[in-house]
């Protein structure tokens, strides 16, 4: 007989540890004045619960630590680079493997291949490091969500979509030969980490060919994506995830990852097509900016364990155990009347800042408010997704409000236990109950690009 348990446990057992930073609210209060309301700029041992972000923050497993140990250190044509450009192409079906040391670093060659003044890139949103890199050639980054995607309270299964028909009237505005790619991001991050159903990438394909734009895949956490579609749409609960993820893939005619997220590895990327010019020009900025074609800015070891993470990630039961983790933080956070875009996301729970805290006005950054405030009371490290990270400016130099005022609470995998997310539940419970006592921030300096990683603040007196 095969028993339904409630209670869902980590599909692993703990093999090393870390002491946690452990402060007193004293404490944070001075590192929070010190760090100028910006929790980027807080030492991680000051932290005792860190959800800033699931990118390269994960624990590794045994096999890839084996991994390490066996990495090829050669500066050109490593027998590990041959390891991660076999499993890529496996999975992806692409013929050209680059191997970069983050995203943001795949970003910055492609769009310096494709991008330019009088250029747009569309998708269903762009994140934060992405949009920048587009803006920097010169480009236009415009995102086209599904309708009801902002509206958070109501549950809907994939509000990561991209909204194919308002594309499509965009694309006839401009067109086309102004477009030089459509990019898919799976899940769409900075609408909470939401994923896009195979329906939707295979509309969005079909308006790609339509009118003749490359379509490539932000594919960071393409596993939770792919487990998602397999949880929710019609046709898929008996396929396996990699058959999911192949197909997504299939759709595609490029993808670039952040290992950091789904290969479950603290560093490392990939850029991957079959455009042969293309990737022969991002060849040249690689050497230029990354290191050899073979290695990229990456070590032998690094590569290794991207190999290995790459096929540990597409475990349905660390899927499960993955996706339910984060379901269990929003029931949490919804118990205790802290609005969340529902359902939770893959790989985190977003709070929605501004109508949680409705004292603090759209120019007081309610979100990074939030998120200090959290910080102060528990230790717990979040990051805001709002105006100041969206950075938009009036002539003035002034934030204009961003559409959205979110606080991202992402999970690192396989580092936290159901005890440390109660934790975090419990937090939430109290500012819930005291949150008239938080105040806006002001800001003192910014940066014109990505102002949320070095941004001064202070509080609103």
């Amino acid at each position: 007989m095969q028993h339904n348990w409630k209670t869902i446990i980590e599909p692993f057992k703990i093999k090393s540890v870390e002491p946690l930073g452990i402060t007193t609210r004293e404490d944070r209060l001075r590192v929070l004045e010190a760090a100028h309301y910006n929790l980027f700029n807080i030492k991680a041992e000051k932290v005792l619960i860190d959800l800033l972000t699931d990118s390269g923050t994960g624990a590794m497993s045994a096999a890839q630590w084996g991994g390490i140990m066996t990495g090829d250190e050669s500066y050109a044509g490593a027998r590990s680079y041959y390891n991660f450009e076999r499993e890529i192409k496996g999975l992806t079906g692409f013929d050209e493997v680059i191997p970069v040391h983050q995203g943001r670093a795949a970003e910055k060659i492609l769009f310096g291949v494709i991008g330019g003044k009088g250029k747009y890139i569309i998708s269903n949103s762009h994140f934060d490091t992405t949009r920048a890199n587009v803006e920097y050639s010169g480009a236009q980054a415009m995102d086209f969500p599904a309708k009801g995607a902002l509206d958070f309270d109501k549950p809907a299964p994939f509000k990561g979509n991209a909204d194919i028909a308002a594309m499509e009237k965009f694309i006839r505005e401009k067109g086309a030969k102004n477009i030089p790619l459509c990019v898919m991001t799976v899940t769409n991050n900075s609408l909470g980490g939401q994923p896009v159903s195979m329906e939707n990438l295979k509309g969005v394909q079909a308006l790609c060919l339509k009118y003749g734009i490359p379509l490539f895949l932000d594919c960071a956490r393409f596993a939770e994506n792919a487990y998602f579609i397999k949880l929710r749409e019609k046709g898929y609960a008996q396929r396996p995830v990699r058959e999911i993820a192949e197909k997504m893939f299939e759709l595609a005619d490029g993808a670039w990852m952040s290992a950091k997220k789904d290969a479950l590895v603290n560093m490392g990327g990939f850029l991957a097509m079959n455009n042969k010019d293309w990737s022969a020009k991002a060849r040249q900025m690689l050497i230029l900016t990354e290191g050899f074609s073979t290695y990229g800015g990456l070590a032998g070891r690094d590569l290794e364990a991207i190999a290995i993470g790459l096929r540990e990630v597409l475990d349905e039961n660390y899927l499960h155990y993955r996706i339910r983790s984060a379901a269990y933080l929003g029931e949490g956070l919804l118990k205790h009347g802290v609005p969340i875009i529902n359902p939770p996301g893959g790989h985190g729970v977003y709070v929605n800042a501004r109508k949680f805290l409705p004292h603090i006005g759209p120019g007081q950054f309610p979100a990074q408010s939030l998120a200090c405030a959290l910080y102060l009371e528990g230790g717990i490290r979040g990051v805001e997704i709002g105006s100041l990270m969206f950075g938009r400016r009036d002539a003035g130099g002034n934030f204009l409000p961003a559409a959205m005022e979110l606080v991202r609470l992402a999970m690192p995998r396989r580092v936290y236990t159901q005890s440390h997310i109660d934790y975090v539940i419990e937090v939430f419970g109290w500012l819930a109950k005291n949150k008239k006592g938080i105040k806006g921030l002001q800001v003192m300096e910014a940066p014109a690009i990505l102002p949320h990683f070095s941004a001064k603040l202070k509080p609103v007196k």
